[in-house]
């Protein structure tokens, strides 16, 4: 059984017990986050699509730690300017593992 949730502007691919990066979201650790913004569920090759989510239909995580992405660096040049900058950037991230997914 898998569900395709979105969190934010992004979507997931999820199964139970799986562990999932996601941008930041406002829980503590150790605490249960519910979502209910479920796009897809797929049970014993039956999928149901929601239009545009699934009525009843909620993916319960546990977050385990808050993250950091890997650096990133932006540089910007201008050619024969004598001018450039860069900049370093890491994305906050919540590591969650996903503890059941309930059909509506």
């Amino acid at each position: 059984m898998y569900a395709i949730i979105e969190v934010g502007a992004k979507q997931y691919q999820v199964k139970k017990d799986d562990i999932l990066e996601v941008d930041r979201q406002s829980v503590e650790e150790g605490k249960d986050i519910v979502f209910d913004k479920v796009l897809l569920i797929s049970k014993d090759k039956k999928i149901e699509v929601g239009t545009p989510y699934i009525k009843d239909a909620k993916v319960k995580a546990t977050a385990l730690k808050e993250t950091k992405a890997k650096k990133l660096i932006s540089f910007k040049y201008r050619r024969r300017k004598s001018s450039h900058w860069s900049k370093g950037h890491h994305q906050p991230l919540s590591r969650l593992k996903i503890k059941e997914i309930v059909a509506g």
